[in-house]
């Protein structure tokens, strides 16, 4: 799609006064894969993001992807005792990580389960309670001890970076996992389901079919992104109210 429109609204985030045409959103989201790999992220690591939707949500599932990660969806309701049971479960190497939802404290939750974030060089927590998590990726402006900050990661990426990532990019199969999504688990503990990227280039294709979605219709999408995967949108049209995601 950057390449056939490149001009065209790709992404609307309305509390946050986003507006992302297509080639907007490939390049942020090159920034952001350049700046993983940057972190030392290899192919097949797990990457989980914790946060109610955004624009950065979006960008954390494309950049994960052409970085050839695995994004592990955490859901935004979850405890702390359930954010320790995804973290562990899914083996997660680096975290991206908002404050909070509502009433419910992400930063605290983390402490309690790896209370030597606080003490850790950014990117090299050593922990006992999530031994796998060595880097953890706060949103926002402000400066957390043992975080780097999401903006500073994304930075905007200078051309002789990008080569060598479109490279890697070569490399990447349509089956390679790029998701893990957790289910309620209301009969039991929930379980992580793997998604490739087939799977959610077709999910995406496929739904789009079914709604008879046309390049002039616009798609809200006001439920958590966690459940979502990734679901293909188009330039329309519409109230500017309506969030759209790629």
């Amino acid at each position: 799609m950057a390449e056939e429109g490149p001009q065209r609204l790709a992404l609307i985030t309305r509390h946050q006064n986003v507006r992302w045409t297509y080639a907007d959103l490939l390049g942020r989201s090159e920034d952001l894969a350049i700046g993983l790999r940057a972190l030392g992220l290899e192919k097949g690591d797990r990457i989980g993001i914790w946060s109610a939707n955004n624009s950065e949500w979006v960008l954390a599932q494309f950049g994960a992807a052409l970085a050839g990660l695995i994004l592990v969806n955490i859901n935004p309701a979850y405890r702390s005792h359930e954010f320790d049971y995804a973290m562990r479960k899914s083996g997660c190497r680096a975290l991206i990580l908002s404050r909070g939802h509502k009433n419910n404290d992400y930063f605290s939750s983390l402490r309690s389960v790896a209370p030597e974030i606080d003490d850790a060089i950014p990117g090299m927590l050593a922990s006992k309670g999530l031994p796998k998590l060595e880097i953890v990726i706060r949103l926002g402006a402000e400066k957390t001890p043992g975080m780097p900050n999401f903006d500073d990661v994304a930075r905007p990426a200078a051309d002789d970076e990008r080569r060598p990532l479109a490279a890697f990019g070569a490399t990447l199969q349509f089956d390679d996992p790029i998701n893990i999504q957790f289910t309620s688990g209301t009969t039991g503990a929930p379980k992580g389901a793997t998604l490739t990227h087939h799977n959610i280039v077709n999910n995406g294709y496929f739904i789009g079919k079914a709604m008879r979605l046309t390049p002039d219709d616009r798609l809200c999408i006001p439920v958590p992104c966690h459940r979502r995967g990734a679901l293909h949108a188009h330039r329309g049209s519409g109230d500017d109210r309506c969030a759209r995601l790629l």
